[in-house]
């Protein structure tokens, strides 16, 4: 008996040649498999962990989108997750940052209508999270109703690179401006407002997502220019599907002195937060949970709980997205709160335990009476033929019979030497020895001199 090569053994092989009769190499190839399924579990559950630092592309500071990020950065902050804040000209320059492999961008606000078909590829959207209304300021000694009066005039359409620049080129170029003699101006938000001011622009396009509150407030209480009231505006709404029909109350903006003077009708998109694909599944219901957040509350422009929203445009919303608006948090956000980590990590070691729960307790409790039966009948049909050489033991035996039967259970001898049976079928073993010695027995017995 080679003591030492049996202690050489993993306790787990040598378990599985006693208990269920593998060979070395079987139960060697089980222990593998059950090791590598355990090893990929945990690998599983380390890579499927949130990150813990994220990046947001927003829009020049002082923009509705860098004010966003700014509470998001803030809410992140509560469930230990950093956000890195990446300003940007506005939408085109997040479309492209998240599209380019170059900068390191996990998340960005775009609004609706800049993406274009060749944009899906490697982009989801995890919903829209508030409107985006297109405020034009023009100066003019009467109102102007409709934007095809602004053709010849000098207009700043936005910054290269800004939402508002690729809108306000959609809707002058439906009124048959496309330049020359309008003269398009390329300034910057403040520039901008502040050259209307001094009279060397007639008119400017603006949106939040590239520029500032205080810009907009400034334009709104001077009185030398007037905001563009958007008579047309279900016609560019049935135009252009990404674009909304907003209303900006009368007073709004300020009660006592009744600003406006009058409810005023813009028109614009929603924003979208689009994200790289990959987004890791529960850092996206985070985000979501914080634009709930966010943009949940009432404000100028939107009711309550009215965004974020399930609004699909040309880029998909992820299957993440649709889940989560479907259903809400997760079982275990919803029982611990108070820990993103603590739930999450909880969530994940559920995801992995279930299966294996489910595939091995079965397997434990029904592979050893599937083994113990896969042994018996090796054992019963050794059986067979023993039981067939004894009957013929009842009756007298001439010497060539006796041998023939001899040889006959010399053969079922071999085979049952053959055999590897766990040790815990040992008993059932050398009873079949013993009743082959009997049977042995019962031919010479009954073999006539």
């Amino acid at each position: 008996m080679d003591l030492p090569k049996e202690r050489r053994k993993f306790p787990l092989v040598a378990a599985l040649i006693e208990i269920f009769g593998f060979s070395p190499a079987v139960a060697f190839l089980v222990s593998v498999s059950l090791a590598l399924v355990i090893v990929l579990s945990i690998v599983w559950i380390v890579r499927s962990e949130p990150p813990s630092t994220i990046v947001l592309t927003s829009g020049p500071e002082g923009s509705s989108f860098h004010r966003w990020a700014l509470a998001y950065q803030k809410e992140l902050a509560n469930y230990e997750v950093t956000l890195e804040i990446l300003p940007s000209g506005g939408s085109q320059d997040n479309l492209q940052r998240l599209r380019s492999g170059e900068t390191k961008v996990d998340i960005g606000f775009v609004s609706g209508g800049i993406a274009k078909e060749e944009d899906v590829v490697g982009l989801i959207s995890l919903g829209s999270v508030a409107y985006q209304p297109l405020i034009v300021f023009y100066r003019s000694p009467a109102p102007i109703t409709r934007l095809s009066e602004l053709a010849g005039k000098r207009l700043a359409i936005g910054a290269t690179g800004s939402g508002t620049r690729a809108l306000s080129m959609v809707l002058l170029q439906a009124n048959g401006i496309t330049g020359s003699p309008t003269t398009f101006v390329d300034l910057e938000a403040g520039a901008a407002a502040a050259a209307l001011l001094e009279n060397n622009l007639d008119a400017v396009f603006l949106m939040g997502d590239s520029a500032p509150i205080a810009t907009l407030r400034t334009l709104m209480r001077n009185s030398d220019v007037r905001l563009f009231h958007f008579t047309q505006a279900d016609a560019y709404v049935r135009r252009n599907a990404y674009l909304n029909r907003i209303t900006l109350p009368q007073g709004s903006l300020d009660l006592g002195t009744n600003l406006p003077a009058q409810d005023v009708v813009l028109v614009g998109p929603t924003v979208e937060l689009l994200a790289r694909k990959g987004l890791n599944s529960a850092m996206s219901d985070l985000l979501i949970e914080v634009a709930q957040e966010v943009h949940g509350r009432p404000g100028l422009l939107q009711k309550r709980g009215e965004f974020p929203a399930a609004l699909e445009h040309v880029i998909p919303l992820s299957d993440d997205a649709k889940r989560y608006y479907k259903s809400g948090k997760g079982f275990f956000r919803r029982i611990i709160p108070s820990s993103f980590w603590l739930a999450n990590l909880t969530s994940r070691l559920l995801v992995v335990l279930v299966p294996l729960i489910l595939v091995i307790i079965p397997a434990i409790r029904y592979l050893p009476v599937a083994y113990r039966m896969s042994v018996q009948l090796r054992l019963y049909r050794c059986y067979r033929p023993l039981l067939k050489v004894e009957r013929e033991t009842y009756q007298p035996l001439t010497s060539e019979q006796a041998q023939e039967l001899q040889s006959r259970v010399d053969e079922i001898e071999s085979s049952v030497n053959r055999l590897n049976v766990p040790a815990s079928f040992a008993d059932r073993f050398y009873w079949l020895r013993s009743h082959i010695a009997y049977v042995r027995q019962r031919v010479e017995k009954a073999t006539v001199s």
